[in-house]
């Protein structure tokens, strides 16, 4: 499914419409009227009356409705794009390539087709210069065929390629620490998978670069979906809402009656007091563990190990478990001394609760494995900070800063098409616009024609 295995996602996985990827439905116009001309042209058996053609070649050879076009695909996102969205772009081609017949069949004539791609997951540098690109698609064949194309192919890789390279950079950001991807209910439910994977990719790319060893983390079972991942998640501020306001209680039951395999995070802001809310989801889940511990019941007990506690505190709160210190607007939301002040809680927890001398030990390990993440707000800046000041966080919780598009905070993305060469009488001969021309990228591969 990308440069970290060798494969590539096959057409089916993206539910194409190839009905009317085709005709342009889904283009800028410009290019249905291109191709719509050319086809035209065609049938006329026009050649080409300009003044353009090369000294050498006849014009009259030159058949402007069949004209076969190099065309590459580029990104111009600095200093690096962590590319994804190729095996979808790919798809596109492979699977609506081609022309309708007279008698309106559509012929694919992607086989006809010369083209080399990069993986999904490959890392690539921009200077910012435009005459010196790596094209991350590179494709050779009748313009005509695919003209319609180059509007939704740009769309797949620019998507998928800003989702990837803003996780990539929150995760150097936190320094490989676990990010927890929570755009979801920020975009059109539609972009959940191709977000999903672009997320992956990320994740897999940052662990190979960096030697990390950064989780994977998504919240629903749709942005897995292309990759063979499901959701997962805390108890929400609703289902909180539904115990009445008990944060413990909603936490426990969560606990009793949900599969192993869920992790057990407790969102602990609900009463804008973390502290309190995580000291009796610890007490009364630590209890339950013993009882199980002491029954026996070595397997029900894992069902009371608590991962992790969420705090989620508004950015327009002071959690009262934070005193007053100098600038208030310092103490709003989730701050480096919530956290500080939440981790030597959770550590000291067990000090309460009376155990016994034998279990002195395991109570102290059991709170000292509780993590703590953190959502509301995150983007690399602000993680930086806390990495910065040593903020015990073990996971970052991250959502509009991974679809962040912004050309003055570096996180726009922009990919672009151009046809840099045409083949005239067998012979490539440079054509591209002021500007550009021909790039190299000594990553591209040969696309098998199709699966």
């Amino acid at each position: 499914m990308s440069v970290f295995d060798g494969q590539r996602l096959p057409s089916a996985v993206f539910k194409l419409d190839t009905q009317r990827l085709p005709r342009g439905w889904y283009s800028d116009k410009y290019f249905f009227n291109i191709a719509q001309l050319l086809r035209d042209l065609s049938e006329q058996g026009y050649t080409f009356q300009g003044t353009g053609a090369p000294g050498d070649i006849d014009p009259a050879t030159i058949h402007t409705g069949d004209l076969e076009v190099e065309m590459q695909w580029f990104t111009r996102r600095t200093p690096y794009t962590v590319i994804a969205g190729v095996d979808e772009a790919l798809a596109i081609l492979r699977e609506n390539t081609g022309y309708e017949d007279d008698r309106g069949r559509f012929i694919n004539t992607f086989d006809r087709m010369r083209v080399e791609a990069v993986q999904d997951g490959t890392i690539l540098p921009y200077s910012g210069d435009a005459e010196f690109v790596a094209p991350v698609i590179r494709m050779q064949g009748r313009y005509r065929d695919f003209a319609v194309l180059e509007t939704p192919t740009l769309g797949a890789l620019t998507e998928a390629s800003r989702v990837a390279t803003n996780v990539y950079n929150v995760l150097k950001a936190a320094k490989g620490k676990d990010v927890q991807f929570f755009p979801a209910r920020f975009a059109h439910y539609k972009l959940q998978a191709l977000h999903g994977y672009a997320y992956s990719l990320a994740v897999k790319a940052y662990n190979k670069e960096m030697g990390g060893n950064s989780g994977l983390f998504i919240s629903t079972d749709e942005q897995g979906s292309w990759w063979g991942a499901l959701g997962g998640g805390t108890v929400a501020h609703a289902a909180i809402a539904a115990f009445l306001g008990d944060t413990a209680e909603a936490m426990v039951q969560f606990a009793h009656h949900r599969p192993l395999e869920i992790p057990r995070i407790a969102l602990v802001d609900f009463h804008n007091d973390c502290v309190r809310d995580t000291l009796e989801v610890m007490s009364q889940m630590f209890a339950l563990y013993r009882m199980e511990i002491e029954a026996g019941r070595i397997e029900n007990a894992r069902k009371y190990v608590l991962f992790g506690v969420r705090a989620d505190t508004s950015g327009s709160l002071r959690d009262v478990s934070v005193p007053p210190l100098g600038d208030p607007q310092l103490d709003l939301g989730v701050t480096p001394r919530l956290v500080y002040i939440l981790r030597d809680a959770i550590d000291e927890a067990w000090k309460a609760w009376n155990v016994p001398l034998e279990w002195v030990e395991a109570a102290r390990q059991w709170c000292r494995q509780v993590k703590i993440v953190v959502s509301g707000g995150f983007d690399p800046a602000r993680i930086r900070r806390f990495e910065q000041l040593k903020v015990p966080v073990d996971i970052y919780g991250v959502g509009t800063a991974l679809l962040s598009n912004c050309t003055h905070c570096g996180t726009n993305n922009d990919f672009t098409a151009d046809v840099v060469r045409v083949k005239l009488n067998g012979d490539w001969v440079n054509m591209a616009k002021v500007g550009r021309q021909v790039g190299h990228n000594p990553l591209l591969e040969p696309v098998s024609v199709p699966e």
